[in-house]
C-alpha cells in the first residue's frame, strides 16, 4: 500500500540512515555551494573562474577558495574530476553483481555512465584548456562526483522491493536526460570554437554567440540542470531528487556570476540575455 503522506512520484525512503544524511547533505552543500557563487567566491575548477572571480572583485583567497598549493593542468585536472565517477557507474553495471537491478536501475546506471563518459571524452577531444587547477580542487569535485554517483545506483538499488510510485517518470525521464545531454555537448561546442576563434586564450574572450545564447549566459548549465532531473525522474528516489535540486542551485548561482561578467567586461552586452532560463531568471 502507497504510503498516505509520501510523494507520488518518488519511491518511499529506504530505511537507511546514510543515504537520508546524504540526501540533506548534498542539497544543503550544493545550495550553499550557488550562495556562495552569488556572493563571488568561486570553485577554482576552470580556466575560466579565474577571470569570472577578478571581475567580480574577488581577491586572492577567493580565487584559490578550494584549492592551493600544488597544481595540475586543466585536462589532468577535469579528468581526476569525471573519471572516477565514471568507473562507479561502470562498475555497477558490469563488475558489481547485483548491484543493478532491474530496467529502471539499468537505465539509470546507463544514464550516469553516458553522462560521465560524454564529460571525459569533451575533456579530451572538445575543450580548451590553457590553465591550471588546485589539485585538491580536482580530488573535491572528484570525490564528490564519485560518491553521488554510487549513493545514487545504491539508493535505486534499495528501493527494490518498495511500491512503485503511482506516478511513473522513467520515460519521460530518459527523454528529459537525452535532451540534456544533447543540448549540453552542443553549447560546450559552440564555446569550444570561440575559445579556438581567440587563439586559445582569455584575453580575446568574446560573448558566446548561437543557440541558447542569444538568450542566456549559461545555456550549458540549463541542459545540465536537464540532465540531472533526468536522473531523478528515471530512478524517482528522493536522493536523485535532491542531488538535482542541489545541482540546480548551485549552477543557478553560478550563472548569475557569469552574467554579472559578461556585464562587467562588454559594454555591448545585452540587458535582454539572461543568465541561466531564457526570459525568466
Amino acid at each position: 500500500m502507497w504510503p498516505s503522506t509520501w510523494l507520488p512520484f518518488l519511491y518511499p525512503p529506504p530505511a537507511s540512515a546514510y543515504v537520508a544524511a546524504m540526501s540533506a547533505v548534498s542539497l544543503v552543500s550544493m545550495a550553499n555551494a550557488g550562495l556562495a557563487e552569488l556572493r563571488g567566491t568561486h570553485m577554482a575548477y576552470s580556466k575560466f573562474w579565474h577571470v569570472v572571480a577578478a571581475g567580480a572583485g574577488g581577491n586572492n583567497s577567493n580565487r584559490n577558495r578550494g584549492g592551493g598549493g600544488a597544481l595540475l593542468k586543466s585536462r589532468d585536472g577535469m579528468l581526476v574530476a569525471y573519471v572516477p565517477a565514471l568507473l562507479a557507474a561502470a562498475a555497477a553495471s558490469f563488475a558489481v553483481p547485483g548491484a543493478v537491478d532491474g530496467p529502471r536501475a539499468q537505465i539509470l546506471s546507463a544514464a550516469l555512465a553516458a553522462h560521465f563518459l560524454k564529460r571525459v571524452l569533451e575533456v579530451l577531444l572538445v575543450h580548451r584548456y590553457s590553465g591550471s587547477m588546485p589539485v585538491d580542487t580536482a580530488a573535491t569535485i572528484g570525490t564528490s562526483y564519485f560518491v553521488s554517483t554510487a549513493t545514487m545506483i545504491y539508493a535505486q538499488h534499495l528501493s527494490v522491493g518498495l511500491p512503485d510510485p503511482p506516478v511513473d517518470l522513467l520515460y519521460p525521464g530518459v527523454a528529459v536526460f537525452a535532451v540534456g545531454i544533447a543540448g549540453n555537448f552542443y553549447h560546450h561546442h559552440l564555446l569550444s570554437k570561440l575559445r579556438s576563434d581567440n587563439g586559445g586564450g582569455d584575453k580575446g574572450y568574446k560573448i558566446p554567440r548561437g543557440g541558447l545564447f542569444e538568450f542566456v549566459t549559461c545555456p550549458h548549465y540549463l541542459f545540465e540542470i536537464l540532465g540531472f532531473f533526468g536522473f531523478a525522474m528515471i530512478g524517482q528516489t528522493a536522493y536523485a531528487l535532491a542531488v538535482a535540486t542541489g545541482t540546480a542551485a548551485y549552477l543557478a548561482g553560478r550563472s548569475c556570476a557569469t552574467r554579472r561578467w559578461y556585464q562587467s567586461k562588454f559594454e555591448e552586452f545585452p540587458a535582454r540575455i539572461k543568465a541561466l532560463v531564457p526570459f525568466v531568471l
